[in-house]
């Protein structure tokens, strides 16, 4: 594992001369990124701003999209596992020294409650969450261009207010509180009540996620964090259950079943019998003496 010991030598790699406590990345396109795992020694910000990027850290992986972002501390290991051909991120770094110089409280980061997992944090802000995000990087940058008697008091500051903005978006996202985990147990409830309602007509999860009001990708967390399960093994589920019903009923054919069930052809629906089921809907109905 390779681990750079500093911000100079990390953005090195880069080919950027960096010989201030902080950086500032406006959202180009990067064409390399280090292909082995490394331990940063400086605080992180990226938020992604076009296309998706999959991230291992401390042996964990993730997927970020756009408008969401990772905020990592110190000595986090991290490692770029795959990047979209479109991926457009815009980047802070900053080093602790900097930002706590004149501070008199050296653990007002750690108040804030950044980093849910120890030394990282990923989120997905929506569209208002990510405006000032955006903003205070874009006024970052054009400060950082400016070599003023003040500048490093007024850099120090924007980072700070960053700081404050994405603590505000971790405490509303509510971390494992247990208000949060009552909040997810019940969304999760309100999914898998809609999936036995809607099954025979919609086995889609942006479907549930639409009717529940939240994204794709968060219906994935909540069902993951209460099931393990995805929201697609979920609805399988419940649609395997009525192909267990209507097969159990004489009076409806293999064929009314698959197009009951909403299958493209009786064949679509055998492939999916037998792919939990092991056996076909044919070879059941025999197991089970149905004619």
């Amino acid at each position: 594992m390779k681990s750079y010991e500093n911000l100079k030598e990390t953005l090195a790699f880069y080919g950027v001369n960096c010989n201030e406590p902080y950086y500032i990345f406006s959202g180009n396109s990067i064409l390399k990124f280090p292909k082995k795992s490394f331990r940063i020694d400086f605080y992180a910000f990226c938020i992604c701003l076009a296309g998706n990027i999959e991230l291992e850290i401390d042996n964990n992986t993730y997927n970020i999209n756009q408008n969401g972002f990772l905020i990592s501390a110190p000595s986090t290991i991290i490692k770029f596992k795959k990047v979209s051909k479109d991926f457009r991120m815009k980047l802070l770094f900053f080093s602790k020294d900097f930002l706590l110089k004149n501070i008199a409280n050296p653990f007002i980061i750690d108040k804030m409650n950044l980093f849910r997992y120890g030394s990282y944090n990923i989120l997905e802000a929506d569209i208002q969450q990510a405006v000032p995000l955006y903003a205070f990087l874009d006024y970052l940058k054009i400060k950082t261009s400016i070599k003023g008697k003040f500048t490093e008091e007024i850099i120090r500051t924007i980072i700070f207010n960053l700081l404050l903005e994405i603590a505000e978006i971790v405490s509303l996202e509510g971390g494992d509180s247990k208000e949060n985990k009552k909040k997810k147990k019940e969304l999760f409830l309100k999914f898998d009540e809609l999936v036995k309602e809607n099954i025979l007509l919609y086995k889609d999860v942006g479907f549930y996620a639409k009717q529940l009001c939240i994204s794709d990708k968060y219906l994935i967390e909540v069902v993951k964090k209460a099931t393990g399960k995805t929201p697609h093994q979920i609805i399988d589920e419940a649609l395997l259950k009525e192909a267990y019903v209507m097969l159990g009923n004489p009076g409806y054919s293999i064929t009314q079943i698959a197009d009951l069930l909403q299958f493209s052809s009786v064949s679509a629906f055998g492939r999916f019998f037998k792919k939990y089921a092991s056996i076909s809907p044919t070879e059941y109905r025999r197991q089970q003496n149905i004619s």
